[in-house]
């Protein structure tokens, strides 16, 4: 008998169903061309005419047992079919904490944040980025994070540096050449229009900040690994956290480098097996083509010597 994804017609008609089949059929519209499939290419493989496969992408049900090999077919999984699996956060609060708990049961973790991963900056940086926050909250009347919330922010993410100081889970931090110049340019700063003599204090905070990241690259801790990529980076920052019983990927909206962003944006974290193998996937390709070590050290000691 098959199974359909829809209540029986006898069913209690008081019911609505929480799929949403107007985006299933979206999905898997995205998928095939995604895969670079026509629609009589993947009629051809389920057995089934061209216009069942238009129906399905309308939204029309589709049989669980279609769905699964729909999903094999276009090189995805039923939970991304179904749009499940995934956390959502609106709050930059809530994904730190979300991360915080990852971070305390991950043996590695893999980092690409702008500028440089929290875990792995100074211990002077949370006071920048304290002022920073205070810097950038918005003008107008508009209403910026309060104070409470900052400092509620603060503690996490100092709790999170101090676990990983004393605990040292493996650490492989991916950064961006371009994203690392553009830093030291523009300085730990919240907003652009601060007093000359502020600004030039927080761009030499920054170069501090990119010297530190050199040291650790030259000295090679065992628990730490360090790739300087030349090359476009994600526009969006993620950690991929591994442990015993879990490997998930969080991705963040939310900037703590210079112009810091924690008001606007969705975070997400996934624990589907789909989203880490292509995480990592992509991680592997940006660690092969990265400056490592003492050559990533120099690089980064080359971009302070000729910026100003």
């Amino acid at each position: 008998m098959s199974i359909l994804l829809q209540p029986m017609p006898d069913a209690d008609t008081s019911f609505s169903s929480s799929i949403d089949y107007q985006a299933l059929g979206d999905r898997l519209r995205a998928y095939r061309i995604g895969a670079s499939l026509l629609a009589e290419d993947v009629a051809e493989q389920l057995g089934v005419s061209r216009a069942v496969v238009y129906r399905m992408e309308k939204g029309e049900i589709v049989k669980i047992e279609t769905l699964e090999r729909l999903a094999r077919l276009l090189g995805t999984s039923m939970a991304s079919l179904l749009g499940v699996e995934v956390e959502y956060y609106g709050t930059v609060l809530g994904l730190m904490e979300r991360m915080r708990q990852l971070e305390q049961s991950s043996e590695r973790i893999i980092s690409h944040f702008e500028p440089i991963s929290l875990l792995l900056t100074s211990d002077n940086y949370l006071r920048h980025l304290r002022e920073m926050l205070l810097e950038a909250a918005p003008r107008g009347g508009a209403k910026g994070p309060r104070p409470a919330d900052i400092e509620q922010m603060l503690r996490i993410l100092a709790e999170r540096k101090a676990f990983f100081e004393s605990r040292r889970p493996h650490i492989v931090s991916l950064v961006g050449l371009r994203e690392i110049e553009r830093f030291v340019h523009t300085g730990l700063v919240g907003r652009l229009d601060l007093p000359e003599a502020v600004h030039a204090e927080r761009i030499q905070a920054a170069r501090r900040e990119v010297l530190r990241m050199a040291e650790l690259m030259e000295s090679e801790p065992l628990h730490v690994r360090i790739g300087v990529v030349d090359d476009a980076m994600p526009a969006a920052t993620f950690q991929v956290f591994s442990g015993p019983r879990h490997a998930v990927v969080a991705v963040s909206p939310f900037r703590f480098g210079e112009l810091p962003n924690v008001r606007n944006g969705i975070g997400t974290v996934t624990a589907s097996p789909e989203a880490v193998a292509m995480y990592e996937e992509m991680i592997d390709r940006l660690w092969k083509a990265a400056y490592k070590g003492r050559s990533g050290a120099q690089q980064l000691r080359r971009l302070l010597e000729r910026m100003p």
